[in-house]
């Protein structure tokens, strides 16, 4: 098939959805891949890095023109679709959720539109998670951005002028993005506690030594189920928590919060009262700001000074290390691509499979997400 990949339009998006390595691969398969000049300058990569590796660079109509599938980072915009050639497939970061007026527009386009938030976490498509390749890369950012904000150094460091103390980093949230923002706050020589609603939680910060911060009583043994989710918790347990992680964000020197529930508003974790509760000069970096955030001080895109405590939100922390997290993601959608692929490389979906059903928005013309359909 006749891959296309355009230049990202949205802005401030730095990614690319494919790479030399990966167009060598497809190219291996037996596919064409068109690229728009200039759609990897922002990640680091040339247009005749894309030829070397077997690729063809021109215009976009160039790139379009046939084309079986496009490849993106984000979504398109109404323009960009326009441009499309009726039955060609979509495969990108669509922002699905609660997107129905997005969808109708893939529909009535003739794209065969497929979200890769909604391939499904399970074993055979871990090859194929960009949520967990790109949140890994934003767990490691959001420390290092924190850092940067801090402006003091993060390990203990003994001089004969005195000793510098070790900064106390807290994560909340200990899911993929959690987790890697842990390990690197730990590798940079800080002081790290971490806090999570599920108790399998306590085992993962731990081995990667960080202390672990709830209130760990009966209730909170139960709060998971069998498939590993979190149960609703108590408003009595809730207030006890609140109260623990009030006292202990109180102490903190850089405060990265992680909790994001697909569709959904980002839950409160940080309130205007524990950010005041915090030293000058400390820091809290909100992963959350894009739904909202996990503090309702964080602003998208900007550094809120509050009494003199730096609160970031950052909309697109893989971004801003384009090109590792271009590298994962191309390798993403190439891990996903045989489920779109028949014989002789031709493009001929896999229907009935559970992963291209879960991500498959529209197809002939018609919106067939049970998520997104009317009624």
């Amino acid at each position: 098939m006749k891959i296309a990949v355009l230049t990202e339009r949205r802005f401030g998006e730095t990614r690319v959805a494919t790479t030399p390595d990966t167009v060598k691969k497809l190219v291996a398969l037996k596919h064409v891949v068109a690229i728009e000049s200039g759609a990897g300058l922002s990640a680091g990569v040339r247009d005749e890095d894309f030829v070397a590796a077997g690729a063809t660079v021109g215009s976009a109509a160039d790139a379009l023109k046939g084309a079986d599938i496009v490849f993106k980072v984000r979504a398109p915009d109404s323009a960009e679709l326009a441009t499309y050639p009726k039955g060609v497939a979509l495969a990108g970061l669509l922002e699905p959720y609660a997107a129905k007026a997005e969808a109708a527009a893939y529909a009535a386009a003739g794209v065969t539109a497929v979200a890769m938030e909604f391939v499904p976490r399970i074993t055979r498509a871990q090859s194929m998670d960009v949520l967990s390749s790109q949140a890994n890369l934003a767990g490691y950012r959001a420390v290092i951005e924190g850092a940067q904000i801090y402006g003091r150094a993060l390990p203990m460091m003994m001089t004969a002028a005195g000793t510098v103390a070790a900064a106390k980093v807290f994560v909340m949230g200990a899911g993929v993005a959690g987790l890697q923002a842990i390990a690197t706050a730990r590798r940079l020589g800080g002081i790290v506690s971490a806090t999570d609603v599920r108790p399998a939680a306590k085992e993962q910060v731990a081995s990667l030594g960080a202390k672990f911060i709830a209130v760990e009583n009966e209730e909170f043994k139960a709060a998971e189920t069998a498939a590993g989710y979190a149960k609703p918790m108590s408003p009595e347990y809730q207030k006890l928590q609140a109260e623990l992680v009030a006292a202990h964000i109180a102490k903190q020197d850089i405060v990265v919060t992680t909790a994001l529930i697909p569709g959904r508003a980002a839950p409160v974790l940080v309130t205007e009262a524990m950010v005041r509760s915090m030293r000058p000069g400390s820091v809290i970096v909100d992963l959350a700001v894009s739904q909202g955030g996990n503090c309702p001080l964080s602003k998208p895109d900007e550094i809120v000074d509050v009494d003199g405590v730096k609160v970031a939100g950052f909309t697109n922390l893989p971004g801003r290390m384009a090109a590792d997290s271009s590298a994962l993601y191309a390798r993403n959608l190439l891990a996903f691509l045989p489920l779109l692929t028949g014989e002789n490389a031709a493009f001929a979906p896999k229907w009935d499979d559970e992963i291209v059903k879960s991500a498959v928005l529209t197809r002939d013309g018609q919106v067939v997400h049970p998520a997104l359909k009317d009624g």
